[in-house]
């Protein structure tokens, strides 16, 4: 792919500064980052930079006057058609209209690579999301992290990163040991046995129901072994299937991974102990009151935190040290990014210490936390299932808004702003809802080039430069804000760009739909229909692609 043209002007800029630095006329020891943006009045060019604002301080150079020195070096050409300035010091591009209408035919040569920018370092990354323990089914709670994560995946991609999805299968420690015992209570009770429920123990119907599976299984075996033995087999029985449970409404929500990591493996395989040793060895830890604890103050935190109980038992906190550096040292990722719920909020800090103590650079953990979400039909709280009566699951929700809806909604506000899902909007059929409106447009697109087919029109030599109407090149510009708009959601872990973009380019479709009629049978109109025929492809390309990005359906037909 061709350098993006935010690039191509950042260089030049680059470029300038440094010739006034080096001849004395810019007073500064570094030169700052140069940032673009679009101006949101179209009058005001295509990219503008308020550097010369930011640089005047530093400087001592007035902002228009600064302004106008870097605009002189700069020079015009094929794809920049003017520079100029404006107050209060500002420096604006305006690209040619015939190069903007040239970049047709680039996304059409490109086909569903268009977007893709690989840049100069490749990263191994993983993304660990979603992560419930598997005590019971996957619900609305975990499906925003669920959501933000496989997208972040597919972004990171995109910009040429090798990505690994992983789920963290949380399979040790006392919650499990109850859920087990859980289990085994009403396996017993299905047999017809009396025994008593253990305290705090799970009891969801599905817990009732994984009793009765097991007993319609396995038969009476468990009720005449010791308890020990009985719980570990039930365990390990419930244990899986609340696993292929969890993946099955996962994949209904169109969610994937590659790795299923159990946590018990950490301690059979020795990397539990092997992290203990090492920060050990770095001198983190110290033994008080009968239990380990790893002396996170002298990290610079506010306190020292328990790894392993008087117990014996190890914390939840060490089995995450212990997976992480499974993830850092042992398989060696660069980059490590958690997708967390809203109650992990105040675990980060000390992880990032624990990262330190094992001399692993903390800034190669990014944590994103993803807040509450508050489920409503048009304004009533939706605060429980009918079928649970204690919590919506995946299932349910899924089932009755559907996919699209559930995966675009849940992108559309950055994971630590809280939202509120509107059940009733979502399955609404009209322009309101923002993913069908989004999904009508890649429709309408889908219909417009299969009626050019039936009619044996083919478009491929047609001539994008008769594009000259300022509604097609509305449309070409927001598709060539596509890629810089892969960069920055992946750069900066920030998927939610993705759907606000898709409704900005479907509402810059249906714009030039209703200004410009593109099926033609008047033979003067021949050659602007082959154009905008190549236009309306390169329009479901990119529009197909952000879609895509997003998990979401691409419909031919609404």
């Amino acid at each position: 792919m061709s350098p993006l043209i935010r690039d191509l002007i950042t260089d030049r800029i680059q470029a300038a500064l440094e010739k006034f630095k080096t001849q004395g006329s810019l007073p500064l020891e570094t030169l700052p980052k140069i940032f673009l943006e679009h101006p949101a009045d179209p009058s005001h060019g295509d990219y503008a930079t308020s550097l010369p604002l930011r640089l005047a301080k530093a400087t001592r150079i007035a902002p228009m006057n600064l302004a106008k020195s870097i605009a002189d070096q700069l020079d015009t050409d094929h794809i920049i058609k003017e520079i100029y300035t404006a107050s209060p010091g500002f420096i604006n591009f305006r690209l040619s209209e015939k190069w903007i209408a040239l970049q047709v035919d680039t996304i059409l040569d490109e086909q569903n690579t268009y977007g893709n920018v690989t840049g100069s370092v490749v990263k191994k990354v993983m993304v660990e999301y979603v992560s419930v323990n598997p005590t019971g089914p996957v619900h609305v709670g975990h499906i925003r992290g669920a959501v933000i994560g496989s997208v972040l995946a597919s972004l990171l991609e995109a910009v040429g990163h090798v990505v690994t999805r992983e789920y963290y299968v949380n399979d040790a420690g006392t919650q499990m040991d109850l859920f087990y015992e859980s289990v085994y209570a009403r396996y017993l009770e299905a047999a017809g046995l009396t025994k008593e429920f253990p305290s705090g123990g799970y009891k969801g119907e599905y817990v009732t129901q994984l009793g009765e599976q097991i007993l319609r299984q396995e038969g009476l075996k468990f009720s005449s072994c010791d308890r020990e033995t009985a719980i570990k087999q039930i365990g390990d029985l419930s244990r899986n299937k609340m696993v292929d449970m969890i993946r099955k409404d996962l994949e209904a929500l169109g969610v994937h991974f590659d790795v299923w990591f159990a946590e018990k493996t950490l301690y059979e395989s020795g990397e539990y102990q092997q992290t203990m040793d090492k920060l050990n060895n770095n001198g983190y830890l110290a033994e008080r009151d009968g239990a380990r604890w790893f002396t996170s103050t002298s990290l610079g935190e506010d306190k020292d935190n328990v790894v392993v109980r008087s117990t014996g038992a190890p914390t939840y906190f060490a089995s995450d040290i212990a997976y992480h550096h499974n993830k850092f040292i042992s398989r060696g990722f660069d980059q490590v990014i958690n997708v967390w719920g809203a109650d992990h909020q105040g675990h980060i800090s000390r992880l990032k210490a624990a990262m330190l103590g094992l001399r692993v650079d903390p800034s190669r953990l990014n944590i994103l936390v993803s807040q509450m979400v508050t489920l409503k039909r048009g304004g009533q709280l939706v605060k429980a299932s009918k079928r649970s009566g204690n919590f919506i699951s995946l299932r349910e929700l899924v089932d009755e808004v559907g996919v699209d809806a559930c995966r675009y909604f849940f992108l559309t506000r950055s994971a630590n702003s809280q939202m509120d899902f509107d059940m009733s909007l979502a399955k609404r059929q009209s322009s309101e809802n923002p993913i069908y409106y989004i999904q009508y447009a890649h429709a309408r697109i889908s219909g417009i080039l299969r009626n050019a087919s039936n009619q044996g029109i083919s478009w491929r030599n047609g001539d994008v430069s008769l594009l000259t109407r300022t509604t097609e090149l509305t449309l070409i510009r927001e598709m060539l804000k596509f890629p810089e708009l892969i960069i920055k959601a992946a750069d900066n872990l920030e998927p939610h760009h993705l759907p606000y973009y898709a409704a900005q380019l479907a509402t810059a479709f249906h714009h030039f739909y209703e200004k410009c009629r593109v099926l033609s049978s008047d033979p003067k109109d021949q050659n602007i229909t082959l154009a905008r025929l190549k236009l309306v492809e390169a329009s479901k390309i990119v529009l197909g692609r952000s879609l895509t990005l997003m998990g979401v359906g691409t419909p031919e037909n609404m």
